[in-house]
């Protein structure tokens, strides 16, 4: 059955426990709520000395699953360690060998449980609730408490003045509204978004982010709020001249610009992810850009890696969302456990190709 808020919590503190290539991180900020919030380094170097995969879940309290994927992840990369032995998935495999490569050459960080007190109510009041549980601007309208966690972090966040008038951007700055996407008074203002940050700023050689999600069985890499391209790099976010022309697609007012060599890289990485998923059951999931699902805002992907441009000194990070999972938020839990065996297998061959 599905973790509740302290079982997810009480897994992280006990794979920390049991298995000495874990270790705990504890998050400076509890939740609005004062839950604490915890996640777990994997991996046999001394902290800092090997590049860094970030994984991350439980951002929107509907997606139960998200949880579950990335504890089971963590445990069966810690067990199959310690015993020596391989990973089966269905029709996907890892040998012992592509095991230890991964936690001998990376830190995997695992935070699966981003949003607690959200997940808390969903699973006990409103399974369909999304938001967090801050009611500072609700104003003292239950559907205005909470913000949108995957619509707070730093990028565009003046999506008013960032896009085009017809975009359909999926982000409001309205406490009330009804698809939940409140981006908050400011980036950044919400506890469980700065505890995200706070895990990139502890860890400054992550080169890979995934955020896991649902539903649509893709997997999602940057950007988010506009087409890719990668030949004029004067067409970007941190340029006010295109302000009011992003978030159209296939029109020529605007593009996102990334590097060819990123690109080229995230596919492939998003591809890798895509086959192991396949290999277990023959479920098809689909490597994109983020904005062939939909014109996005403030998403933590799309954060991780402007981060390399925004500031001296960080380190760029490529960004992916995985959308576990084809049309419920929280499916019979018979074929949830199959969707982490999905998602489980291609997310360690994630970590695989990143540790070649």
């Amino acid at each position: 059955m599905y973790l509740n808020v302290d079982e997810v919590g009480s897994a992280v503190t006990s794979l920390a426990a049991a298995f000495p290539a874990a270790e705990v991180i504890e998050l400076p900020e509890p939740s609005v709520e004062g839950r604490a919030c915890h996640a777990l380094r994997i991996g046999t170097g001394a902290p800092g000395t090997r590049d860094a995969v970030v994984l991350i879940g439980g951002v929107h309290a509907r997606e139960w699953g998200s949880c579950e994927i990335l504890v089971d992840l963590a445990a069966d990369l810690l067990e199959a360690h310690r015993d020596g032995t391989g990973l089966a998935y269905g029709g996907t495999g890892f040998t012992a060998t592509q095991v230890r490569a991964v936690l001998d050459g990376l830190d995997v960080v695992v935070f699966p449980l981003v949003n607690p007190d959200g997940r808390h109510y969903s699973q006990t009041v409103d399974p369909m609730w999304r938001k967090n549980r801050n009611p500072a601007r609700s104003g003292g309208d239950p559907a205005g408490i909470g913000v949108d966690i995957n619509r707070n972090f730093d990028f565009l966040f003046d999506f008013g003045t960032a896009f085009h008038p017809a975009a359909p951007v999926r982000v409001s700055a309205d406490p009330a509204d009804p698809q939940q996407v409140y981006q908050g008074p400011n980036p950044f203002s919400e506890p469980e978004t700065r505890n995200v940050r706070r895990l990139l700023d502890l860890f400054p050689r992550t080169r890979w982010f995934v955020d896991v999600h649902s539903y649509s069985q893709d997997m999602l890499f940057v950007w988010g709020d506009d087409d890719n391209q990668s030949l004029d790099p004067d067409r970007n976010f941190r340029n006010p001249a295109f302000d009011g022309k992003r978030g159209l697609a296939d029109d020529l007012l605007y593009g996102e610009f990334a590097p060819k060599a990123d690109t080229d890289d995230a596919a492939r990485l998003a591809e890798q992810f895509c086959q192991a998923v396949k290999g277990v059951r023959g479920k098809d999931y689909t490597p994109m850009p983020a904005f062939d699902l939909y014109p996005t805002c403030g998403t933590s992907d799309d954060y991780a890696y402007a981060r390399h441009l925004t500031a001296a000194g960080n380190g760029k990070i490529l960004g992916f969302t995985v959308e576990w999972g084809k049309n419920s938020f929280h499916p019979p839990w018979p074929e949830m456990e199959k969707i982490i065996l999905d998602v489980d297998a291609g997310l360690v061959q994630f970590c695989l190709t990143a540790a070649a």
